[in-house]
């Protein structure tokens, strides 16, 4: 419910400022071209035809509409401009799988950007880990910091959409103490379905609960796809742009001190790092004085001209144009910076002597690396049956340029050649997919000898599912942060590091004097069966020269081999009529002598009422239970950004427990959540919500926390 104040507006019990909101409700219909009201009565007869290749337009072999040239006034027919009928669908950057919008509302999680099986630091949009064993696989030049990462526009999640008309989704969601997401996409066709355009925004503002805990990101994406009509020529022109700023106070000065604040204000708990600061009430202050900030721009440019044959096919008096490459000219190039800092606009000396021995230089204390990267791509892509584009040979080289500003010291610039070969075969029978690619650097003086090389095997099964195998192996070098810290950049214990090297990472890093290349293996299995609604999955790495963080300023890596073995399955199963259970569980185990923790069993369930009501209100709502078996997280070191090893510190957490109520009425859609559930307690004949889990040593994870937010697609 919506209450009036003199200077505010409650909404579901949480308050708004008045300002805030009229500025939201002009932007949602600004946004939405004036014609919200209009919008309205179209949804409510809308057809559901995302994803139908067989509906409105037809499709040649190569899953590319075909242009229709109509012969005779008799067989023209002019299209309804008041239809409201779409064809959607879409397909991931470098990928040629096609595939439609996911409309399902029962997953709370898909409108978090963090997967359930992460964690962060206490609060949404804060630096983040996996708990799934994952090593960044990748060989080259890597920056090495990826704490931030799941918060990120990417090339690779970038969507290619297909669309017959203008498609908009508006989402916003309201959190406790402020905390506020904006969702916005929006994408159309334009000269007659020859050019595509999509644009997409993400702000992400919470206060968090604890001092010093804000984050404020925001992301914008914009995508520009162009064929000519001839189906010769084709362009794609990528934008993105990600700020990401993470407060950190490096966790509590007394974590048994919880249960005993006044009033129990989250707020008064005494944290490590940025007690001089004023924590801000508006939720659109984007300012950080103590944390991490990173950000991002891209640039991407890819053209192609393609050689091949023309065909045509006529029926019912209409001529449907087809064209089959055979050869295909592509040329790329990539342009990006990177930036990344730790700030303490205002430090306290003796905090940082006393909790990290650490010897504050100045009145301010400032990390930072940045770095600009150019790639120049040509690339030959070879078709060998006419009728299927979707085989096909592509060798390509690259020219690469880096230069890096580290600190207010060091430069580097160095430039890489690699080249490499892909295979992709996707049977026109769709039973079988294979992906076999090969990178390898051949003129690099930092990298030479990185390689990386994969090969994936999919099989549709039919009725008793589909069957996917694969094999991944990278040599790299570890990434450019554990190039260690010269002179007197950094103070610990009153011992300075020594100069080795190339220029070092402007991050306060104690390493050794040279790693080696790591070799990482990756073997996988999944398995798909239908008539069960089962998913099993395997995964097996086998890891060589692992490099790490084992402190706050220090690295190492060890020589010794291990292996990480993971099997994960996921189970629906149908408890009546309206009731369901959703299982997924994840079970991991390390072989060897090597300083890694990872939790043993990983399992989120769901029990679950869904079902349509009254035509066409849906409705998912139950609870979320996620488990984590006991074990010991790494730290965080806000000082370079990296998650580190710790052996002294072990948690055993209650489950997380989460309620959620969801629905959807034709294209709104409303979501809300009540999680940390779990920290329910009653103690000393006093009842509240004060039994925290923890996500890292001395950081808790939020209590309990309302969210609610709405979805609203609208088709012009």
């Amino acid at each position: 419910m919506i209450f009036l104040h003199s200077n505010s507006i409650i909404f579901a019990g949480m308050q708004i400022n008045k300002s805030t909101y009229f500025i939201l409700f002009i932007f949602f219909v600004l946004l939405s071209d004036g014609s919200i009201f209009a919008q309205i009565n179209r949804l409510n007869n809308l057809q559901n035809q995302f994803g139908n290749q067989n509906g409105n337009v037809q499709y040649d072999s190569q899953g590319n509409p075909i242009t229709k040239q109509n012969k005779g006034s008799d067989s023209l027919k002019l299209r309804d401009k008041n239809e409201d009928s779409i064809t959607i669908t879409f397909r991931y950057f470098d990928s040629s799988a096609v595939r439609q919008i996911d409309t399902t509302i029962n997953d709370f999680h898909t409108r978090l950007q963090l997967p359930f099986t992460y964690t962060n630091l206490g609060n949404i949009g804060s630096p983040a880990q996996p708990l799934l064993f994952n090593p960044y696989m990748n060989a080259g030049w890597d920056a090495g910091l990826h704490s931030m990462d799941p918060y990120k526009f990417t090339l690779e999640n970038t969507k290619y959409y297909t669309v017959t008309r203008p498609y908009s989704v508006l989402g916003y969601m309201l959190g406790q103490k402020g905390e506020q997401y904006i969702d916005v996409l929006h994408t159309q066709p334009r000269a007659h379905g020859n050019v595509n355009f999509t644009f997409e925004y993400r702000l992400l503002n919470a206060p968090g609960a604890y001092q010093n805990q804000n984050t404020a990101n925001n992301n914008i994406r914009a995508n520009f796809s162009i064929n000519s009509s001839n189906k010769r020529y084709n362009a794609n022109f990528i934008i993105l742009r990600n700020n990401l700023k993470a407060a950190t106070n490096g966790g509590l000065v007394n974590p048994s001190g919880l249960d005993s604040l006044a009033l129990g204000d989250l707020s008064q708990a005494l944290v490590k790092l940025g007690v001089n600061n004023t924590n801000a009430s508006n939720p659109f202050n984007a300012s950080v004085n103590t944390g991490n900030i990173f950000n991002d721009f891209t640039l991407y440019f890819r053209e192609a001209y393609d050689l091949g044959q023309k065909d045509s096919i006529v029926k019912d008096t209409v001529t449907y144009r087809l064209f089959y490459p055979r050869m295909r000219f592509e040329h790329t190039i990539k342009y990006s910076s990177q930036n990344y800092s730790y700030v303490d606009d205002n430090p306290d000396v003796s905090s940082y002597s006393q909790y990290y021995n650490f010897i504050v230089p100045s009145d301010t204390v400032r990390f930072h690396d940045s770095w600009k990267i150019f790639t120049n791509e040509a690339a030959l892509y070879l078709f060998p049956v006419k009728k299927n584009s979707n085989q096909y040979l592509k060798l390509y080289g690259d020219y690469q340029i880096i230069k890096g500003k580290l600190g207010e010291t060091y430069n580097q610039e160095f430039d890489n050649i690699f080249a490499g070969a892909d295979y992709r075969n996707k049977t026109r029978n769709q039973k079988w997919d294979m992906d076999l690619g090969g990178r390898f650097y051949i003129g690099a003086k930092n990298y030479s000898g990185n390689y990386d090389f994969n090969l994936n095997l999919r099989r549709d099964l039919g009725s008793i599912g589909a069957l996917e195998l694969g094999i991944r192996n990278v040599n790299q070098s570890p990434a450019y942060i554990y190039n260690s810290t010269a002179g007197t950049s950094l103070s610990v214990n009153n011992n300075s590091s020594e100069n080795v090297g190339d220029p070092h990472s402007g991050f306060p890093i104690q390493a050794l004097s040279k790693f080696s290349n790591q070799n990482i293996t990756h073997i996988f299995a999944n398995y798909y069966l239908p008539y069960l609604k089962l998913k099993l999955t395997g995964n097996y790495f086998l890891y060589k020269n692992y490099a790490y963080f084992n402190g706050y300023f220090t690295a190492t890596q060890t020589t010794s081999p291990f292996n990480v073995l993971q099997i994960e399955a996921e189970k629906a199963t149908n408890l009546g009529k309206f009731f369901h259970w959703y299982i997924e569980a994840y079970l991991q185990q390390k072989a060897g002598s090597v300083d890694l923790h990872v939790p043993a069993l990983i399992m989120r369930n769901r029990i679950a009422f869904e079902g349509n009501f009254f035509k066409n209100l849906y409705i998912a709502t139950g609870f979320e239970v996620r488990y984590v078996s006991p074990y010991k997280p790494d730290n965080y070191s806000p000082f370079n950004g990296q998650f580190f090893y710790q052996n002294d510190i072990s948690y055993s957490n209650r489950p997380d427990v989460d309620f959620y109520l969801n629905f959807r009425i034709t294209r709104f859609k409303f979501f809300a959540e009540y999680s940390q559930l779990n920290t329910i307690n009653y103690s000393n004949k006093t009842f509240g919500f004060n039994h925290y889990n923890w996500v890292a040593p001395n950081y808790p994870a939020l209590g309990a926390w309302l969210r609610m937010g709405v979805w609203w697609t609208f088709i012009n």
